[in-house]
């Protein structure tokens, strides 16, 4: 990557020294600085932890309930600027509750998916073995304007299931202490840079596992033929164990391989379904036995007849064939009727409707839709085509895609495990295949696959599992829809441990040499075989599904000569940026030092002027909510923050009675919406939120990140010399002390400081 050193003669000094830009320092367990801060704590306890330091954290209640203790300080603050509140952690120690900061009795930021985050939220991982981190949120103007001295709190709290649709399913007791919490600072700039006496423990040496072997096979194939044995020995199947078994058939080393019950058992498990769905029509979007019935509807049968038709024989009377389009039209009539707009809900969705209506071009061909039609969805929903909704409708105008042109899915920014949707565009890419011929399907959906998986490899960065061996993670802190994923899953290619995915599904089925390169990484790092262990983890049939094929796509991987491509951010290979101007994202490697920043982020109602940064170095990681600057295309129309707590995005889950938002009443504006877009003002839309222009400092990295399509807009450098880590000179037009910020583009620089 070409790098351009630049300097001019008028300067402009900004350092980020610790001690300079910190404006108070708090050190939890050291009785002198508690005292000093007036810290008061309701069932804490300080202790000494990482590196010998000392720390406090929180406790249980003593009885069965969700609130924790608490520790409660002032500190000084800026009365003019804005200002950050950071906390320091130990990357060894690991929970899973939640931990909330407030400022004079008000909470700050939302406890799920929220623009401004909570303070911590385990996984019961521990992010960063033997490192520290740090955690910044930007304290809300209003309480600090005027002000020396302001109150703050950290409150603790049990876990949360973000899908639970009552209080007592989301929130959880909490039964077991937090993370220590082993200092507290305020500060005026986005960055905090540790002071130079705070030891930040070991560097990680990166070490390769010691060498695995194949023996995970064999639990592999047990575990899937001792399903298979169950299902066999059942009356009627459910519409996902029809799915699972029918594909264990095409499998030779499962005992459902031409195995002569299977096709007689799943015919009856069809008609079965049938009898449910003529007395209740309801029951293709309602069947509690499928996961998400109302994107599936009957798609897993359709699979299992597709999967099987060579198969069938003179199981396929003309009544059975009558009945199963009758059924299969009901499903497809229901899914053409309920699309939805999320990337991955969208190719959830089509990818069923196709299946079914390929299956229903089988039984009777002249009551399927076309193929181009069905076609057409499938392109929509992987972004070769602009969506058109529900009937096309185009409720997003007649220029959304699903994907940026990058690549990325859009959910509506950039997002990191519910973007990892490489496992469903194989199954698009697949389901297009004619049955029985590898790589026989959609070309254009196939080089899709591609660009996206090419798209993702840049969100996989360099750390260590839980042994400290060396592994690829997945960047899920700046993601829109991710909560308490730090760290990130292991990763290279896919994300192969998730419920429906596989290690090296892509590579397999495209064989497309950089994918390959990526699972040759994977196997090398000996960490291939630890992830199959986990995935036998996964109970039911989407986990026994999802193992099927593992064994033969392994072998075909060993097969292939090695490759030389390498995961992009790995540490000894070249600088790398890449930005998704649409999803307002970059990705910055830059030497040993690694960026992720979402400029984009969360701006689901209006403009907020927040960026997401996860910023990692040999030393320490830092997870940021930071204040930035935008240009934006206003409309007039404003957004008033509601006194929500608790989910970030609307207001129907408020069961925190008695907490009060710090946000409530902040007034946004709101970005122009498209001509021919349905909006009504204050809804969640994903123009809403969108800025023309990105302006953010981090520490020694400046970003300008240009959206629009026509519009040149200037990023001024504010130090002597800086380093331009992407672009060219003669393309950004640079000055001494301005850089050009093409439309559609994104300049990252490194400024030199002292």
């Amino acid at each position: 990557m070409k790098k351009l050193l630049i300097s001019f003669l008028s300067v402009l000094i900004v350092t980020s020294l610790h001690g300079q830009n910190v404006r108070d320092e708090l050190v939890f367990g050291s009785t002198k600085s508690e005292s000093r801060h007036d810290f008061v704590g309701v069932r804490t306890e300080s202790y000494i932890g990482g590196m010998q330091s000392t720390a406090r954290r929180m406790l249980p209640p003593v009885e069965d309930h969700w609130e924790g203790g608490t520790m409660s300080f002032r500190m000084k603050v800026d009365p003019i600027h804005q200002n950050y509140f950071t906390v320091r952690c130990f990357g060894s120690e690991s929970d899973k509750n939640l931990t909330m900061l407030f400022i004079e009795g008000m909470q700050v930021g939302y406890r799920h998916l929220g623009d401004i985050d909570y303070v911590t939220l385990g996984n019961g991982n521990a992010p960063l073995l033997g490192r520290f981190y740090y955690v910044t949120l930007p304290l809300p103007l209003k309480y600090t304007k005027g002000k020396s001295v302001v109150q703050l709190e950290l409150r603790s709290y049990g876990p949360m299931w973000g899908y639970g649709s009552t209080f007592e399913r989301y929130q959880q007791p909490m039964t077991k202490p937090t993370i220590g919490f082993y200092k507290a600072y305020t500060h005026i700039e986005s960055y905090l840079a540790p002071g130079r006496k705070e030891v930040q423990g070991k560097t990680p040496v990166y070490k390769v596992r010691a060498a695995t072997t194949e023996d995970s096979f064999v639990a592999l194939k047990s575990r899937v033929n001792r399903d298979m044995s169950v299902l066999l020995n059942k009356d009627v199947l459910s519409q996902l164990e029809m799915w699972t078994l029918a594909e264990a058939s095409t499998v030779s080393w499962t005992n459902a391989f031409e195995n002569d019950q299977v096709v007689p058992l799943i015919a009856a498990s069809i008609d079965a379904y049938y009898e449910r769905f003529v007395d209740n029509p309801t029951f293709i979007y309602q069947d509690n036995t499928v996961y998400n019935t109302d994107w599936l509807q009957v798609g897993p049968i359709a699979r299992a007849i597709r999967l099987l038709w060579d198969k069938w024989g003179d199981q396929l009377t003309e009544e059975r064939i009558n009945k199963w389009t009758d059924l299969l039209q009901a499903g497809l009539d229901y899914s053409i009727h309920h699309r939805r707009q999320y990337t991955n809900q969208s190719m959830i969705i089509d990818l069923f409707m196709y299946d079914v209506n390929k299956a229903v071009m089988l039984l009777e061909p002249t009551k399927a839709y076309p193929e181009y039609t069905m076609l057409r969805y499938l392109h929509e929903s992987v972004g070769l085509a602009p969506w058109s909704g529900i009937l096309d409708a185009f409720p997003l105008g007649t220029d959304y895609w699903q994907l940026t042109a990058k690549g990325l899915t859009k959910e509506l920014g950039y997002v990191g495990y519910y973007g990892e949707v490489l496992d469903w565009v194989n199954d698009i890419y697949r389901s297009t295949c004619v049955t029985g011929i590898p790589n026989s399907g959609d070309l254009q959906i196939r080089e899709q696959l591609l660009k996206m998986m090419e798209a993702r490899s840049y969100f996989r960065h360099p750390g260590v599992d839980h042994e400290g061996n060396a592994v690829m993670r997945i960047e899920a802190v700046v993601g829109w829809r991710d909560g308490g994923h730090y760290p990130g899953d292991v990763a290279y290619c896919d994300r192969g441990t998730a419920w429906d995915a596989t290690p090296l599904m892509t590579a397999a089925n495209t064989l497309d040499p950089r994918a390959v390169g990526m699972v040759q990484q994977m196997i090398r790092e000996e960490q291939f075989f630890p992830m199959i262990r986990e995935k036998l983890t996964v109970g039911g049939m989407r986990g026994t599904r999802s193992l099927i094929h593992i064994p033969d796509e392994y072998d075909r991987i060993m097969k292939q000569p090695v490759r030389t491509f390498r995961m992009p951010m790995t540490l000894d290979g070249p600088d790398v940026v890449f930005s998704d101007e649409e999803n307002g994202v970059v990705a910055i490697k830059n030497g040993d030092e690694i960026l992720y920043a979402s400029l984009y982020w969360r701006a689901r109602n209006a403009v907020n002027n927040l960026a997401k940064v996860h910023f990692i170095t040999p030393q320490t990681e830092h997870v940021s909510n930071v204040c930035i600057r935008t240009i934006i295309d206003d409309s007039g129309m404003r957004y008033t923050r509601p006194n929500w707590v608790n989910l970030g995005f609307n207001g129907s889950r408020e069961w925190y009675k008695g907490i009060q938002s710090a946000h409530a009443g902040e007034v946004l504006p709101i970005a122009r919406i498209p001509d021919g877009v349905r909006y009504k003002q204050g809804d969640e839309n994903i123009f809403a939120g969108k800025a023309l222009f990105y302006e953010m400092r981090y520490g020694r990295y400046l970003i300008g990140m240009n959206h629009s399509s026509d519009q040149t807009y200037t990023l001024t450098v504010p130090t002597k010399e800086y380093t331009i880590l992407n672009g060219n000179p003669s393309e950004t037009e640079v000055s001494s002390k301005e850089v050009q910020v093409l439309p559609m583009s994104t300049i990252v620089i490194v400024l030199e400081t002292d």
